[in-house]
């Protein structure tokens, strides 16, 4: 059932229900609160009262005593008075027994709407005839006695109960009409947005269909979700998309990758297997180059395998205090040998004092080394590797600096990316997602990196870890996320 025919089912019943709910309603509240004798009763109770004197056999003042006094027992706030026709009292239950002459009589009657409407008695009189003689009974109702509200319609000719109704529906038919408006444009409203809904696809190359609603109320609230929820979809869309090509991009790297050094390793495996050398320089050479070839398929091994960590969130840190002078000192001596006979000059300026911080030391080396080995690859043709510890009283900073080609601008935003590299079209130079390791290890460690790069002159990649002395908050990172 669609929500305009609901809203006009809800309308309609309720209507009828309030209509019948005001009935019951009006009827019992009037019965229990509004107690009293109404108007159109005395007539009737006094029309009885003569009747039944009239059908009596025989008529004297006993009879009409014995009469007025039995009703006088059930209604004892009315004063029931018996008159002849000459306005002389034959019985007052007030025991008064007063003569009324025809102009007291035609003065009650005359006051009878102005008495009624006010705080005087009411009163009603009724004619008799009883053996051929006229008689009277007088009822005396005290205001108090009577109905505290009532409502009558006198309707003479069907016409004028037009004038009445024309007016009731008139009046009932103004919340009628402002219901419909308002259901109306709600439900326009809401098509609107379904509309929207409707439309809206993902792709990064279709229309976004917006919607403009001012109002300030629920609707327009959500109208406003959902042009900021389609621009934030369109958004992420577009960041898997380049995500996915990213993968994508990876996957063929990979497979290059791989296959280059395990064809060099195959070649020099099957001349080792042959004999096919010429003396034991040759065959030693040969074994350093399928060395060499094993620990760079090793090397994009663990990037995968940190590729998946990332994915899985699985980087956790392990706090501790470490001299991390010790391992600045430790990776720069293994650096040492992979330069040799690369004609490149390391320099490493530390501290004398050893420097001790709270780290998770195999992830620091890692990022560390990660570090140099970016600055090997891109850099070596500046012929200098620089390696930089220094400290004061709130961080230290430990910085990788080389002289090669470096980055150019328009790639420096974008090197803590994974997956990113700034010449795509090079292969063999890994997965991109070195750096990215980088920024997440010094991230879980609060700390920040930044790079400083001139093509041809200068790149440096500093980072900076908070020097920290509360040992209580280091137990309590002990399970911070990487990643």
């Amino acid at each position: 059932m669609k929500l305009r025919t609901k809203l006009w089912l809800l309308l309609v019943v309720s209507t009828f229900m309030s209509m019948i709910l005001f009935g019951f309603s009006s009827v019992w509240i009037g019965k229990a609160a509004n107690k009293g004798y109404a108007l159109f009763q005395l007539n009737p109770l006094a029309q009885s009262v003569v009747d039944s004197i009239e059908q009596q056999p025989e008529f004297d003042v006993d009879t009409v005593k014995s009469e007025l006094d039995r009703m006088h027992a059930e209604h004892p706030d009315i004063q029931w008075m018996w008159l002849d026709d000459k306005g002389r009292s034959i019985y007052d239950t007030a025991g008064l027994n007063p003569t009324l002459s025809f102009k007291d009589l035609a003065l009650l009657m005359q006051q009878l709407p102005k008495s009624y409407l006010t705080e005087d008695d009411v009163h009603i009189l009724t004619p008799a005839t009883k053996d051929g003689q006229s008689y009277f009974l007088l009822l005396t109702v005290p205001a108090s006695a009577m109905k505290q509200g009532e409502v009558y319609f006198l309707i003479r000719k069907l016409s004028s109960l037009f004038t009445l109704i024309g007016p009731l529906v008139l009046s009932f038919s103004l919340p009628f009409i402002l219901a419909i408006w308002l259901f109306s444009s709600i439900n326009k409203r809401i098509r609107k947005l379904n509309h929207a809904l409707n439309q809206l696809n993902i792709q990064s190359d279709s229309p976004v269909v917006a919607l403009t609603d001012s109002s300030k109320d629920e609707l327009g609230q959500l109208t406003q979700h959902y042009n900021a929820m389609t621009q934030r979809i369109r958004s992420q869309f577009a960041e898997i998309q380049q995500f996915e090509n990213k993968r994508k991009l990876l996957l063929s790297n990979l497979s290059h990758d791989l296959r280059t050094p395990l064809t060099t390793m195959l070649a020099c495996a099957e001349m080792i297997r042959t004999g096919n050398y010429q003396d034991e320089v040759e065959l030693q050479a040969r074994a350093k180059i399928i060395l060499q070839r094993c620990r760079y398929m090793d090397k994009l091994l663990d990037q995968m395998l940190d590729i998946s960590r990332q994915d899985a969130d699985d980087f956790s840190t392990r706090l501790a205090d470490h001299n991390l002078s010790e391992i600045v000192r430790k990776v720069a001596i293994e650096y040492i040998m992979v330069l040799d006979g690369e004609q490149v000059d390391l320099d490493v300026d530390a501290p004398d004092e050893d420097i001790h911080l709270h780290i998770d030391a195999p992830l620091m080396e890692r990022a560390l080394r990660n570090l140099l080995d970016n600055a090997i690859r891109y850099g070596k043709d500046g012929r200098y590797l620089g390696i930089q510890l220094a400290a004061d009283e709130q961080s230290v900073s430990i910085s990788v600096t080389d002289k090669g080609k470096g980055i150019p601008q328009e790639h420096q935003a974008h090197v803590f990316e994974r997956f990113y590299r700034a010449d795509s079209g090079r292969q063999g130079d890994g997965l991109g997602i070195g750096l990215a390791i980088v920024k997440d290890i010094v991230e879980a460690h609060k700390g920040s990196i930044e790079m400083n790069s001139t093509p041809n002159v200068e790149t440096v990649f500093r980072i900076t870890l908070p020097r920290r002395q509360e040992a209580g908050f280091f137990e309590s990172e002990e399970n911070n996320k990487v990643g």
